[in-house]
């Protein structure tokens, strides 16, 4: 079964319309020959946009020289009310102080030290699953909810019981679904004084999701000060001290980064899996594999190592569905790709939707096959067209964390449980803030025979 995909809008379309599919849905609003070309330029009345999938161009752009290319404010300018000046969205100096604050906190052995409250949440969502046998269950909430705890677990040594933390991830729920990851800023440049025209529901959200967030900070704070605060990754961060200006967080910057961890970490995260466990739904074969792999699971770091399958199943979800569809920088000088002149301020986006799915680079670009990973296309690809979590100096900070986070989930659920596609409900995937399914995905949960 070949894996869902929205369709290409016609090749030509007013400005106008293309806005309004735009905010409708960016994967739709996109024709279809994004997906052979090596560039494309979109011309609008106030600035030019130039989709990049040539593999040295995008290596260019984020690797090769990072800090000529800063992020576009066009996406900022939709997500501040709610990500304030966080890493996400920074440039420049504020960014590089920000990057060794907390890059510290994902270093090392940290991964080893996270893996017990991982495992823990995934105890939980399984247990909550296993209630819900022989039902048909919306995949996204429940992938949405674990993904959460993980969050609260590791950053905050909380669970998602906690009522701070459920009402935080009750109100990103809102969030996401009012919110879309450009607004009119993207379209008409203006001075961040300029009205952006938001949501009633989403500035509403956006302020009460700060203000919980707050309520963890100071609590967190407080904690610090007494001596008595937990050894995870919120009091990593808030007491690493930036080696060029001495100096820590403040409350605001912390409410800040805490806020792109918990999108980052929660959207995200919930995104791949829910996807991850829809297509094992629908390719029993690659299901029993996994399943199979994971009987001998404990509870114990070093089985990390042997999740291998459902590793290069979780890359593969990434890659159809990546979370995160575009990403755009800003030229600071006159650049020259494929022989074609960009002024200053120009938009390069990247897109890894349309790069993963490339019909000029990947073989079977559209079939779901975890096992391509282990082909010379399939190691290549991973090289040079694959980044679901960015590259080069502005790799998400996570990736690591979502790579042991995603395979673990899988594993434990097929361990125990069976997945399969619900009839006349094929989720069709939309971007917002992420790649989600329009009406949700329904699968069907069934006790697994353990051998």
């Amino acid at each position: 079964m070949m894996p869902p995909k929205p369709p290409a809008r016609p090749e030509k379309v007013s400005l106008w319309k293309y806005v309004k599919l735009f905010r409708q849905d960016i994967l739709s609003a996109q024709p279809a020959r994004l997906y052979r070309a090596w560039m494309a330029e979109f011309k609008t009345p106030f600035f030019r946009s130039y989709l990049v999938n040539q593999p040295e161009l995008v290596k260019c752009v984020l690797k090769d020289r990072p800090m000529d290319f800063p992020k576009s404010d066009r996406i900022g300018a939709g997500l501040r009310p709610l990500l304030g000046e966080s890493v996400f969205l920074t440039n420049g100096e504020t960014w590089l102080r920000q990057r060794r604050i907390i890059d510290p906190a994902f270093e090392g052995g940290r991964l080893r030290e996270t893996f017990p409250a991982m495992w823990d949440a995934a105890e939980a969502a399984l247990t909550r699953l296993k209630t819900r046998t022989a039902e048909q269950v919306e995949i996204e909430e429940v992938s949405s909810h674990f993904a959460a705890d993980v969050i609260f677990r590791t950053l905050f040594s909380i669970p998602i019981e906690d009522e701070v933390a459920s009402a935080v991830f009750h109100e990103f729920r809102a969030y996401q679904r009012t919110q879309p990851i450009l607004n009119l800023a993207a379209f008409i440049p203006g001075p961040r004084w300029m009205p952006r025209f938001f949501k009633r529901e989403t500035k509403a959200s956006a302020k009460r999701i700060r203000s919980l967030i707050t309520q963890l900070t100071e609590a967190r704070m407080a904690q610090i000060k007494a001596g008595t605060a937990p050894e995870d990754l919120a009091t990593k961060i808030m007491t690493t001290v930036d080696p060029v200006t001495g100096q820590t967080f403040t409350t605001e910057e912390m409410v800040d980064q805490v806020a792109i961890f918990f999108l980052a970490g929660h959207e995200t995260s919930a995104s791949a899996l829910g996807w991850a466990l829809y297509l094992l739904a629908t390719h029993p074969d690659w299901q029993d594999k996994l399943a199979a792999e994971a009987q001998g699971l404990e509870q114990d770091f070093s089985s990390v190592a042997r999740m291998r399958v459902s590793r290069d199943v979780f890359r593969e979800a990434l890659r159809l569905y990546p979370p995160v569809p575009m990403m755009v920088r800003e030229t600071t000088c006159p650049e020259t790709f494929r022989d074609r002149k960009l002024p200053i301020s120009s938009q390069i986006v990247l897109s890894p939707w349309h790069l993963h799915r490339h019909e000029r680079l990947w073989d079977n670009p559209d079939g779901f096959d975890p096992g391509r990973w282990q082909t010379e296309n399939g190691k290549q690809c991973g090289r040079d067209a694959y980044i679901p979590f960015s590259a080069g100096p502005r790799v998400c900070t996570g990736a690591g964390f979502a790579m042991l986070e995603g395979p673990l989930m899988l594993s434990m659920i097929l361990r125990d449980l069976r997945v399969s596609p619900v009839a006349g409900k094929t989720p069709m995937p939309e971007a917002h803030l992420t790649v989600r399914s329009r009406d949700g995905i329904w699968l069907r949960i069934d006790p697994r025979d353990r051998v």
